[in-house]
C-alpha cells in the first residue's frame, strides 16, 4: 500500500513538472500599445486608398471613419474575452468555449485562410505602381517571386524576421507622416481641392451605398488587432492594460488613416486616385519636394513588412494546428538547424501564390474581410453566450449593446460584398467546415477509445 501511494505521488509530481509553465508577464501598457499599433498601422492604406476612392468617391475619409467605428465594436468584444480568458488561442479558443470544438476549428481555419489571402493581396500590391517607379514587370511574376523571397526570409528564422520588422515599421509610419505633411503643404500653397472632401457617391451608387461599399475595403486597414489577444497572457495587468492599449492603438491608427485620406483626397483628383495601384505616390508627385522613387521605396518596404508579418503568423498557425492534430501532420516538419516550420511555410506560400494569380487586390482584400467577418461574428456572439461563465477573476466588461451592434455590423458589411467574393469565401469556409467535421470525429473516436481502454483496465483489476 505504501509503495502504491509513493508511486502515485511520484506520478503526480512528474506530471506537474511536465505541465506547461505560465508565460512570463512582461508586457506593460505602453509596450502592448505599440505592439497592437504596429500590427494595425500597416501596409493596407498604402495600397487601398485608391480602391476606396473608386467605391466611395472623393471623401475617402468617411469610409475610413465608418470602418474604425465598426472595428471598435468588435474590439470591445475582444477586450472582454481577452481579459476574461487571458491566454493564447484567440478567436478559436473563445469559439470553442462558447460553441464547442467544431466552431473553434472553423474560427481558427478562417483566421489561417485570412492570413494567406492577406499575403496574396499584399504580393499583388507590391507589383503595382510603387514598383513601376523602378522597373515595369508583370504583376503576376512579381507576386510569385516576391512570395518566394518572403518564404526564404521566414524560413531563415523568427529572430531575423522580427528584427527586419522593427526597422520596416519605423519606415512605413514615416512614409504615412510624409503623405500627411505633403498634403498639408500642398493646401497651404493654394493647390488641391477641399471640395472633394465632401464628395460622396459614384455614378453607380448613391452616398449611403458608396460609404458602405468603401467601408468594406477600408475595414481591411484596421484588421490586425484581433491577433493581439494572443499576448494578453504575457501582459502584466491585462484587465487594466489590454483595453487601454487596444482602444488607444485603434484610435491612433484611425487618426493617422483619416489624415492620410484627407491629404490624398484634397491633393489628387478622385479619378486619378482611383486608377492608381500606388495611390499615395500620386500625392507625392502632386506635391513635389520628395523624390517619387524614394517614397516608392518606403511604400515597398511597408508592403513587404506587412506581408512578412502575416506570412509568419499564417505559417505558425498552420504548424500549431497540425501539431494539435487539426491539420495534416506533414505541416509539423521543421528545418533541422533553423527549427523553422518549413513545410507550413511552403504550403501557405504556395496557396498565397495561387490566390495572387487568380484575384485582384480589391477582390482579395474583400475576401479577407469576409473571412474575418465570419470570425468576428463568432466572437461577438461568444461574448453574449459566455456571460454565464464568471471567467478568471475580475475582467473588462463591455456593455451588452456593443457586441449586439458588432453582430449587426458584421451582417451589414457582409451584405456589401460582391457575389464573386462570396463564392470564393464560401468555398474556403466550406473547406474549413469539412476539416472541422473530420477533426471532431477523430477526437471523439480517440476519446471513446481511451475510455474503453480505461474501462478494460478497471475491469481487470482485482476487486
Amino acid at each position: 500500500m505504501a509503495r502504491r501511494v509513493g508511486h502515485e505521488a511520484g506520478t503526480r509530481a512528474r506530471g506537474t513538472a511536465q505541465e506547461p509553465k505560465a508565460l512570463k508577464r512582461a508586457l506593460t501598457t505602453p509596450l502592448l500599445y505599440f505592439f497592437i499599433l504596429g500590427d494595425v498601422l500597416g501596409a493596407g492604406v498604402y495600397v487601398l486608398v485608391g480602391q476606396v476612392a473608386a467605391d466611395a468617391g472623393g471623401a475617402v475619409w468617411v469610409p475610413l471613419v465608418v470602418a474604425l467605428l465598426l472595428a471598435l465594436l468588435t474590439a470591445a468584444s475582444y477586450a472582454e474575452l481577452a481579459t476574461k480568458y487571458p491566454r493564447a488561442g484567440g478567436a478559436s479558443h473563445y469559439a470553442t468555449r462558447a460553441f464547442g470544438p467544431f466552431a473553434g476549428f472553423v474560427a481558427g481555419f478562417c483566421m489561417l485562410a485570412a492570413g494567406i489571402v492577406s499575403v496574396a493581396a499584399l504580393a499583388r500590391g507590391f507589383g503595382g505602381d510603387y514598383l513601376s517607379a523602378f522597373v515595369t514587370l508583370p504583376v503576376a511574376l512579381v507576386a510569385v517571386v516576391f512570395l518566394a523571397l518572403l518564404a526564404l526570409v521566414n524560413a531563415r528564422g523568427i529572430k531575423e524576421s522580427t528584427r527586419a520588422n522593427v526597422v520596416a515599421t519605423v519606415v512605413e509610419v514615416g512614409g504615412l507622416a510624409v503623405v500627411v505633411v505633403l498634403g498639408a503643404w500642398l493646401l497651404l500653397r493654394g493647390d488641391g481641392d477641399l471640395g472633394r472632401l465632401t464628395d460622396l457617391g459614384t455614378p453607380e451608387k448613391g452616398a449611403a451605398a458608396a460609404v458602405l461599399s468603401g467601408s468594406v475595403l477600408a475595414y481591411y486597414s484596421f484588421v490586425g488587432f484581433e491577433t493581439s489577444v494572443n499576448v494578453a497572457e504575457e501582459t502584466r495587468n491585462p484587465r487594466r492594460s489590454y483595453p487601454r492599449a487596444l482602444f488607444g492603438a485603434l484610435a491612433t491608427a484611425g487618426g493617422v488613416y483619416v489624415l492620410v485620406g484627407l491629404a490624398a483626397s484634397a491633393a489628387v483628383p478622385t479619378a486619378r486616385l482611383a486608377g492608381s495601384s500606388g495611390p499615395l505616390l500620386e500625392v507625392v508627385k502632386e506635391a513635389g519636394g520628395v523624390p517619387p522613387k524614394l517614397f516608392s521605396a518606403v511604400a515597398l518596404v511597408a508592403v513587404a513588412n506587412g506581408a512578412l508579418l502575416t506570412g509568419i503568423m499564417s505559417s505558425r498557425l498552420a504548424y500549431g494546428m497540425a501539431r494539435d492534430g487539426l491539420l495534416p501532420g506533414v505541416l509539423t516538419k521543421v528545418l533541422p538547424g533553423r527549427r523553422t516550420p518549413w513545410a507550413a511555410i511552403a504550403v501557405t506560400t504556395g496557396l498565397a501564390m495561387l490566390l495572387a494569380l487568380t484575384g485582384s487586390v480589391a477582390t482579395l482584400a474583400s475576401t479577407l474581410v469576409l473571412l474575418l467577418l465570419v470570425v468576428f461574428l463568432m466572437v461577438n456572439t461568444a461574448v453574449l453566450v459566455l456571460r454565464r461563465d464568471p471567467g478568471e477573476g475580475d475582467h473588462f466588461r463591455t456593455p451588452v449593446v456593443l457586441p449586439v451592434l458588432g453582430i449587426a455590423s458584421c451582417v451589414l458589411l457582409a451584405t456589401q460584398i460582391e457575389a464573386a467574393v462570396w463564392l470564393r469565401g464560401l468555398a474556403i469556409v466550406a473547406a474549413g467546415a469539412v476539416l472541422a467535421a473530420i477533426s471532431v470525429a477523430r477526437r471523439s473516436r480517440r476519446t471513446n477509445e481511451g475510455e474503453g481502454r480505461r474501462a478494460d483496465v478497471d475491469a481487470s483489476r482485482p476487486g
